[in-house]
């Protein structure tokens, strides 16, 4: 009876350490972050999500999902129900996506923002309301748009298969191998033409080139000599400096001419014309009276208004 007494006791300290076990795992695990409801509706398929999923805001955990299940507003479309963390800045511009975790492709929700254009007011936040919680806009993922895309891509890749194939016909691969095969023959053609411009170049250029180079020296030596004179000429009391004074000198001889000598020449100059022109007028007067040379020059009858005149008489 002891031993029984002692195995009952021992199972009730079990069961009790057991049941405060539990009550220690629910306490420390128990979630009292205040959280609003929201619901995502849409028509596109949301695989990889689950209940209790992660819900982000621009990638910050914000929340979780709280049940999936089918909108009883609009036929066919699922209804997500969010429970966010009251924190969390929404507005009525954000919208949700389904995105997917690395590797692992669990999905979750993505929250985001439209974004605002320049000078447009910020959006207004969105408010709560757990008795019937306002919904936010579903746009479709990249997995969802790939999946619209898939069609497409599937019909690209068909095409160029076929082209691909109609580039990799009989008639083709003769045609390119013919070009491959005229590629070699220009290739070998180019390697002979190379081979002759090598020839030339050793056997005309290279001399011609040595000429030019003696040329070139000669040139050099030439213009160096020609420095030299033009230095010899530009020096000091050289054939330039002495150029120069006799240059100076002349022009003061010009100078000179002209303000003293030239002066002189224009009064004898004249002096001579008047003696010309005295001698022109006795000369005349001898042609005109010769008598006056031994008989002196005959007086002049007075004129009009002179003492001694007397006026014609009529039909004189």
């Amino acid at each position: 009876m002891e031993n029984k007494a002692h195995a009952l006791m021992a199972g009730v300290f079990v069961l009790a350490v057991s049941a405060l076990l539990a009550l220690l795992a629910i306490w420390l695990t128990r979630d009292t972050t205040e959280r609003h409801f929201y619901e995502l509706t849409t028509s596109e398929t949301v695989s990889g999500l689950q209940p209790q999923a992660l819900v982000r805001y621009r990638g910050v955990p914000v929340g979780k999902i709280d049940a999936i299940g089918f909108d009883t507003k609009v036929a066919g479309n699922v209804l997500i129900r969010i429970a966010v963390d009251t924190h969390a800045p929404l507005t009525t511009a954000t919208f949700a996506t389904v995105a997917s975790q690395g590797i692992t492709g669990l999905g979750f929700i993505q929250l985001d923002d439209e974004d605002r254009k320049p000078g447009q007011a910020a959006a207004a936040r969105l408010q709560p309301n757990d008795s019937d919680p306002p919904r936010i806009p579903l746009k479709p993922g990249f997995l969802d748009k790939l999946a619209r895309q898939s069609e497409l891509i599937v019909d690209r890749v068909e095409q160029a298969s076929q082209r691909l194939n109609q580039l990799l016909s009989d008639d083709n691969q003769q045609a390119l191998v013919g070009a491959v095969k005229q590629m070699g023959d220009a290739a070998g053609n180019l390697n002979q033409l190379a081979l002759r411009l090598d020839t030339t170049v050793t056997q005309k250029l290279d001399p011609a080139l040595t000429s030019f180079s003696q040329a070139t020296r000669d040139v050099s030596k030439a213009a160096t000599s020609m420095g030299q004179v033009a230095d010899r000429l530009g020096e000091k009391d050289g054939a330039l400096d002495k150029l120069a004074q006799g240059t100076d000198a002349l022009t003061r001889s010009a100078q000179n001419f002209n303000s003293v000598t030239l002066p002189r020449i224009n009064r004898v100059t004249d002096d001579v014309a008047r003696s010309a022109r005295q001698a022109s007028r006795t000369a005349n007067q001898l042609g005109d009276n010769p008598r006056s040379l031994i008989f002196g020059s005959t007086p002049q009858a007075p004129g009009p208004g002179e003492p001694g005149f007397s006026a014609p008489a009529a039909g004189q």
